[in-house]
C-alpha cells in the first residue's frame, strides 16, 4: 500500500527526532543519512515538536520554587504541591504560559500517580488547565482504571464540553470512561432534582464517590473563567455570585474568600458531586495565573484539597498574600 504524504512526514519527522534527540546527529549529518536538505530536516523536527512526537521533561525545579512549595505545605497543611517555574519569555507572564508551565509538570506527574495499581478508579472535575495538563501526560498502559466525571459532563445546550477530560484520560491510558450525562450546572433547582432523580445518574455519581483519587481545577467566577467562556452561566447569574461574595467555583460549588459555600442561587443548580463526598479523600487540584489568587486561597481555605499544583507567580502570590495577612494582624 502507498504511503500517503501525511504519513510519510511523520514518519520522517519520527525518524529525524530520534536521530536528533537520541542519537545526537546534527542536521547535516541526519540530512546526509535521509538523502534530503539540511532545511528539511529543520522542518521535519519542528514538525515533530509541534504535533506533540517529542515531549521534553526536565528534571529538577529552581530553589526558589522548592521553597514555595516547601511554604505552601506548611501553611496549608498539603501532602504534596508542585510549583510549575515562570517560563514567560519577552515579557510574556499571561495566563495561557502559566497554564503550559502546569501542564509540562503536571501531566507526567498524573501519568505517574495513575500507573500505581492502587489506583482502580480516577475521579476527575474540568476545566482549562487540567484539559491542557491531559494533553502532556505521558500514555500509560492502565486498561484496568476506571476514569469517572465527578460533575455534569454538558453544557445547558446538553452539548459536550471541551474542557471534559474523560476521553482524553481514556486514551492516554487505555482505560474506561465514565461520563455524567448531564449539565455542569442545571436550569433550576427543579430541573436539578429530575436529573439526579434519574438512576443512571445516582448510579455514575455513587461510582465516582468510590474513586481512589480525584483531580479537579479551581475555577474563578470572573469574565476570563471558563463558566463564562463556554456559556454555562448567565451575565444575570454572574452578577448574583459576585454579589453573594463568591471567588470560586470548586466542582460546581461557589464559594466565598473564607472558603464557605455562598447563598448564590447558582449554588442550587449544581449536577455533581457534593464537596463532603470527597472530603477525606486524596484531592489533586491545579490552578494556573495570578487571576486565580482570590479562587484558589478560597479553595484551600475549603479544606478539600490534599496537593497542589500552581505556577511560580501564583505560588509567590499565595506566600506573599499569607505575610500580609500576618503583618496587618501583628
Amino acid at each position: 500500500m502507498a504511503m500517503q504524504q501525511g504519513d510519510w512526514t511523520t514518519d520522517m519527522a519520527i525518524r529525524a527526532a530520534w536521530m536528533s534527540f537520541v542519537g545526537g546527529a546534527t542536521q547535516g549529518e541526519i540530512a546526509t543519512r535521509l538523502g534530503i536538505s539540511n532545511a528539511k530536516v529543520h522542518r521535519l523536527i519542528a514538525h515533530a515538536q509541534r504535533t506533540g512526537l517529542v515531549r521534553f521533561q526536565i528534571a529538577g525545579r529552581p530553589s526558589d520554587c522548592l521553597e514555595i512549595e516547601a511554604a505552601l505545605i506548611t501553611e496549608w497543611g498539603l501532602s504534596s504541591c508542585l510549583i510549575a517555574p515562570d517560563i514567560g519569555a519577552g515579557g510574556d507572564l499571561s495566563e495561557d504560559s502559566d497554564i503550559r508551565a502546569i501542564a509540562a509538570l503536571a501531566g507526567p506527574h498524573l501519568a505517574n500517580l495513575v500507573s500505581n495499581s492502587g489506583i482502580s478508579q480516577l475521579g476527575v472535575g474540568m476545566g482549562r488547565t487540567l484539559k491542557a495538563t491531559v494533553e502532556q501526560m505521558p500514555r500509560v498502559q492502565r486498561p484496568d482504571l476506571r476514569i469517572v466525571s465527578i460533575s455534569g459532563s454538558l453544557t445547558r445546550k446538553l452539548s459536550a464540553n471541551p474542557f471534559d477530560v474523560v476521553q482524553q484520560l481514556a486514551e492516554r491510558t487505555g482505560g474506561e470512561g465514565f461520563y455524567l450525562p448531564v449539565p455542569y450546572l442545571a436550569e433550576s433547582a427543579a430541573e436539578r432534582d429530575m436529573f439526579l432523580g434519574q438512576r443512571s445518574v445516582q448510579a455514575l455519581l455513587e461510582r465516582a464517590r468510590a474513586s481512589d483519587l480525584f483531580v479537579i481545577g479551581i475555577g474563578s467566577v470572573e469574565d476570563d473563567s471558563h463558566l463564562i467562556r463556554r456559556d454555562l452561566i448567565s451575565r444575570d447569574e454572574q452578577r448574583d455570585l459576585i454579589a453573594s461574595g463568591a471567588v470560586c467555583d470548586l466542582m460546581g460549588r461557589f464559594i466565598g474568600r473564607d472558603g464557605m459555600l455562598v447563598g448564590a442561587k447558582l449554588g442550587e443548580k449544581a449536577v455533581g458531586l457534593p464537596f463532603e463526598a470527597v472530603r477525606g479523600s486524596r484531592v489533586v487540584a491545579l490552578s494556573g495565573g495570578l487571576g486565580k489568587l482570590e479562587a484558589t486561597r478560597a479553595a484551600l481555605r475549603a479544606g478539600l484539597i490534599t496537593d497542589l499544583i500552581v505556577d511560580e507567580s501564583l505560588g509567590r502570590a499565595l506566600v506573599s498574600a499569607k505575610g500580609k495577612q500576618q503583618a496587618r494582624s501583628a
